[in-house]
């Protein structure tokens, strides 16, 4: 199956502030960004230089946490927030290990769009697909959605490092459980999120800087992530700091172990 022709897509590329999956791009040495991008990303790491780290250890636990999913019988994802494609992308973990699996992207960002084809190239068995669509509008995305996974069997939702962009007033808490609710029985949610429990003095010059440019940071306590999780069964070990979540899955990143991660991540199953 082929995703959206990007030559279709209406959305108008605002290129005057930076934009969360772009800097991310940065961060990672992409080349898929702007010079706004790189300009509040070099403001990000004037306040620790340990962000593209960060950012690094958000992607090995996509990694990890969709490998234990597909060893433990997942076959359906839904990955939210999806960024510029970096390889390996979440469709080629999980196809490696389950060579049908099917994986559906959604990010609101057109470059995104742009790259989708990247995201695209399924084993024969499996199949990719991309939505272009705001994790606000859950509707939109379950909607689309429906047209391409079994809701009728379980499917991993993926929120990593995503959440954090979005604030109690646009009712992050309520988002997760209405994308829940339409999932069934089996279903799981892997998540990560970053936190100022750890460093509450850069986070909050950092929180201000973004704001500044119009970008929304709600760096959330261990506890209001672990919110997101209520009414589902924590995978062991529970909510945990980023890289310790179940390191033998994966390879460390280089640079982790210099400090804690000021983030949490966990896997949780509805039941």
């Amino acid at each position: 199956m082929t995703g959206q022709d990007p030559a279709q897509d209406a959305v108008v590329m605002d290129t005057s502030k930076p934009h969360p999956a772009r800097m991310y791009d940065w961060y990672l040495g992409g080349k898929d960004n702007y010079p706004v991008d790189e300009e509040m990303g070099r403001q990000m790491l004037a306040l620790d230089p340990r962000v593209p780290v960060m950012a690094r250890v958000n992607r090995a636990f996509m990694h990890r946490a969709t490998r234990w999913l597909a060893e433990n019988g997942v076959r359906q994802f839904l990955d939210i927030g999806t960024g510029i494609p970096t390889e390996p992308n979440l469709h080629q973990i999980a196809q490696q290990i389950a060579p049908d699996a099917r994986v559906v992207y959604c990010d609101n960002d057109p470059i995104v769009l742009a790259h989708a084809a990247a995201l695209l190239r399924s084993t024969p068995k499996g199949m990719t697909e991309y939505l272009q669509a705001d994790v606000r509008d859950p509707a939109t995305i379950i909607d689309g959605v429906k047209r391409i996974l079994d809701l009728d069997r379980p499917v991993a939702l993926s929120l990593v490092a995503l959440l954090h962009f979005v604030s109690d007033e646009d009712g992050a808490h309520e988002l997760v459980r209405r994308l829940l609710s339409e999932l069934p029985s089996g279903s799981y949610l892997m998540m990560t999120h970053a936190t100022a429990d750890f460093t509450p003095e850069e986070s909050a010059a950092a929180t201000a800087k973004l704001k500044a440019s119009g970008v929304t940071l709600a760096l959330r306590s261990r506890d209001e992530f672990a919110r997101f999780f209520d009414g589902l069964d924590l995978v062991e070990p529970g909510v945990e700091v980023v890289d310790k979540w179940h390191p033998e899955l994966g390879e460390p990143v280089p640079g982790q172990d210099d400090g804690v991660i000021p983030g949490y991540g966990a896997v949780g199953r509805k039941p």
